[in-house]
């Protein structure tokens, strides 16, 4: 019954997403519901689908976005960028030798929090050669946090009055994973929306410097370094609604579906979110995400706003 049950309500989630009747926080709260009571009939392909939207939806808002402003602002965050990426990757690496995590169970933590969640978890892990087990671990607490975030950034947003250029800023750094910094931005405002989607994927190309540091640290050799081609494809659509190469009435459409498409990226970033891999973790782990969540939130705030 149960099987029957989530087939039925599986598909009618992910349409309703997709049609605009439910915003981001309602989609991801709805996925996480969902793998509370049910077990995703898509479990196998979810990663890969969460994966592929992603990007489906990041090179779709780049046609609502302009040349001049995406450089703009990836020049004035670069500062913030860089600080919070090297402190919380310090931090992380201290507390992970005090709470005596397993080394490459807390690696990728801290590497999830200080660049873009699970799309560094899934670089990294390979440069340094993880288990399934501790990836899918590190993804849990990570896709955890980013739940939390979902909901609480845009509250504390307008508790402090920010504006949509700050808040798209903090969003960028402090929130984890790119699928719910754009959901979390989504509902603040267009602009807001902008500049956390162009910060964050700037914040990507970290990737790269971060893998290079991690074949030292864990000393592998051979190991393939993963460049997010993706970005370019982004940029590219930036060029091209730049210099109006498409009609306005088409790149609207696109960033309409590339919206909606982020909605039902975030129902299924909750359908994988396993209550049994959190719980047989221990706390330590999940206390580590924490204490780095806490910190790059703070230190990015008070940094923007100061």
């Amino acid at each position: 019954m149960k099987n029957i049950l989530a087939k039925i309500f599986y598909p009618v989630i992910a349409i309703a997403s997709l049609l605009g009747l439910i915003n981001s926080p309602l989609a991801l709260f709805s996925g996480i519901l969902f793998a509370f009571f049910f077990t995703s009939p898509l479990k196998k392909f979810s990663h890969k689908l969460i994966h592929y939207l992603l990007k489906f939806s990041i090179i779709g808002l780049g046609f609502g976005m302009l040349i001049k402003e995406t450089l703009t602002t990836s020049a004035n965050s670069l500062s913030l960028t860089f600080l919070s990426i090297t402190l919380t990757i310090g931090l992380g690496l201290l507390l992970t030798r005090l709470l005596k995590i397993d080394l490459k169970l807390g690696y990728l933590i801290t590497s999830g929090t200080s660049i873009c969640g699970g799309s560094a978890i899934a670089a990294i892990s390979s440069v340094i050669k993880a288990n399934g087990k501790t990836i899918s671990i590190a993804l849990g607490v990570v896709f955890l946090l980013n739940a939390i975030a979902l909901f609480t950034f845009p509250v504390i947003g307008h508790w402090l009055e920010l504006t949509q250029h700050d808040f798209g800023l903090w969003c960028a750094i402090a929130i984890h994973d790119t699928s719910s910094v754009v959901g979390a931005a989504l509902n603040y405002g267009d602009e807001a929306l902008k500049i956390a989607t162009t910060v964050k994927l700037s914040r990507t190309l970290w990737i790269i410097p971060l893998s290079i540091f991690s074949l030292f640290v864990f000393k592998t050799k051979g190991q393939k370094i993963k460049m997010p081609y993706f970005i370019l494809l982004f940029i590219a659509a930036i060029i091209i609604n730049s210099f109006h190469l498409i009609p306005l009435t088409i790149t609207s459409v696109i960033v309409l579906i590339s919206k909606r498409l982020l909605v039902l990226t975030l129902f299924i970033v909750g359908t994988t979110i396993s209550f049994k891999d959190l719980k047989s973790t221990g706390i330590k782990p999940i206390l580590l995400a924490i204490f780095l969540w806490v910190f790059i939130s703070v230190f990015s705030l008070v940094y923007i706003t100061y």
